[in-house]
């Protein structure tokens, strides 16, 4: 992936992200631009190549060394010219493969013993050691409690799981890439069969897989994170020395849309760091994933609140570079090495964390290639910035002199800064009027339609009617009732 530098930042084109083979998948600069399931096709083609070139190489000298036999058979007693090359050229052979064989074995001793020492002075405490087991319980725990709830096929993975975590216990002579080539077969025809025999939906598919992971991964993570046979540590190393060497690289050097003076900036800064930082102590590949993609989105919201207007992808990678820069994280080659090893590799082909993981391995490429036309500097600058002769002068105002007071300087700073607040007092006055008055304009606007509904259909109030005349009233004049009934009294 070319990564190209211009005045306006650093930019990557969002193309290049993708795996170089067309697939649509995001590609890996550890993979050599390919995508995980791309890189596996090519890693078997040249495996397969090689296997059968050394057998094409094994065949053809073990002809040249049956024709030489037969050579010498045909000319016994009278010592040849060939007889004699050939005496001599078995001997040097016979004399290498020894060789070849001593040194190979005491390395082998010199190696173990070296591992002794090593696991012997890095001895991990009792307390560490409770603790892994605490933690690596609670994770199976977890993981039993969640497969019950698929009944057989629950039953069927477990009993997968286990026998993948056998069989890769008796495979640690092995290479880490061939266990890590293990883990990925695992992955893929767990999957598989869950899909094909199962009839798991994708989406659930995609949750099983992933406490799959997180139960295999924290088994494992001791004997696989940043082995010895490999060369992570070294460029753990090299990239924390090249980092410490870079500290004085300025965010207007990689033209990084974030200022950091906003309080609320600089705590997304802030944020973002502590999370890339924090990825060194997860145990799941998942979980480190899920720290890059936190610290990301920090880096969004720190370049949207800055702007004011939501970020783009060329500001996201200049940032994340200086991020990384300022943060120097942890055994940061270990862990990019760890999650492209055994993270399920679905995760890193697609979605936001396929995307931010990418950013990331294209970011410490840069950092590893950076150059004095990466930050627009002349080569004599960058030369002595490197060496620690000088150090960049921070960027003052046009005018100023280098002799300047810096209480005047100081004063103007601190006078810009009651312009700018002075500025959005303005606005916020000018945006509480503009509201005040389209509140009264809506308060207007509803009167005047009540208004016209009144109007309209007019509101009448008829007067109140007479009321009747009760029957036992003594007004009975206009009535045309029967008097009322008097009581009579009859003598008994």
């Amino acid at each position: 992936m070319s990564l190209k530098s211009e005045r306006r930042g650093i930019h990557v084109d969002q193309s290049e992200l993708l795996c170089k083979k067309g697939c649509g998948y995001y590609g890996n600069p550890a993979w050599q631009g390919f995508c995980s399931k791309c890189w596996r096709e090519e890693y078997h083609r040249a495996r397969q190549k090689q296997i059968q070139e050394d057998w094409e190489l094994a065949e053809r000298l073990q002809r040249e060394e049956e024709e030489a036999f037969a050579s010498s058979q045909s000319s016994q007693g009278a010592p040849s010219l060939t007889f004699s090359k050939f005496e001599e050229k078995k001997t040097n052979e016979k004399t290498r493969k020894v060789t070849t064989v001593k040194k190979f074995f005491s390395a082998s001793s010199r190696v173990g013993s070296k591992k002794a020492e090593i696991q012997e002075a890095k001895a991990p405490s009792p307390s560490i050691n409770r603790q892994t087991s605490i933690e690596t319980d609670r994770v199976s725990k977890e993981f039993i409690e969640f497969l019950k709830t698929f009944h057989k096929t629950g039953q069927e993975i477990y009993k997968q799981t286990k026998m993948f975590l056998e069989g890769i216990h008796y495979k640690r002579d092995l290479s880490i890439e061939e266990q890590s080539e293990c883990t990925q077969d695992f992955y893929q025809n767990v999957a598989e069969r869950m899909q094909t025999r199962g009839k798991v939906p994708p989406e659930r598919v995609e949750k099983i897989m992933d406490q799959i992971e997180k139960y295999i991964m924290t088994r494992l993570y001791k004997h696989v994170f940043c082995p010895e046979t490999t060369d992570d540590e070294k460029k753990d190393l090299a990239i924390q020395k090249r980092i410490r060497a870079l500290h004085w690289v300025t965010p207007q050097m990689l033209c990084v849309p974030v200022n950091e003076e906003i309080p609320e900036v600089s705590d997304m800064v802030v944020k973002a760091i502590t999370d890339i930082i924090e990825m060194d102590s997860k145990r799941v590949p998942r979980d480190k994933l899920a720290c890059i993609t936190r610290c990301s989105k920090h880096i969004f919201n720190a370049i949207k609140v800055t702007k004011r207007e939501p970020a783009s992808a060329d500001d996201f990678l200049p940032t994340l570079i200086y991020i990384v820069l300022k943060g120097n994280p942890p055994r940061l080659q270990s862990n990019i090495q760890y999650i492209t090893r055994f993270c399920n590799p679905s995760r890193l082909m697609t979605g936001e964390d396929g995307y931010y993981f990418t950013n990331l391995c294209c970011a410490v490429a840069f950092i590893e290639k950076l150059d004095a036309q990466s930050l627009n500097l002349s080569q004599e600058d960058f030369d002595r910035y490197m060496s620690g002769q000088t150090s960049p002068r921070k960027q003052e105002p046009e005018g100023w002199s280098p002799d300047a007071c810096l209480g005047v300087k100081q004063m103007y700073k601190n006078l810009d800064l009651l312009s700018q607040l002075n500025e959005r007092q303005e606005r916020i006055m000018n945006e509480a009027k503009k509201l005040e008055k389209d509140l009264i304009d809506w308060t207007d606007g509803i009167a005047k339609e009540v208004q016209d509904i009144v109007e309209k259909y007019p509101l009448e109030i008829k007067p109140q009617s007479q009321p009747l005349a009760a029957i036992d009233s003594e007004n009975v004049e206009n009535d045309k009732l029967p008097p009322p009934l008097q009581p009579q009294v009859y003598a008994g």
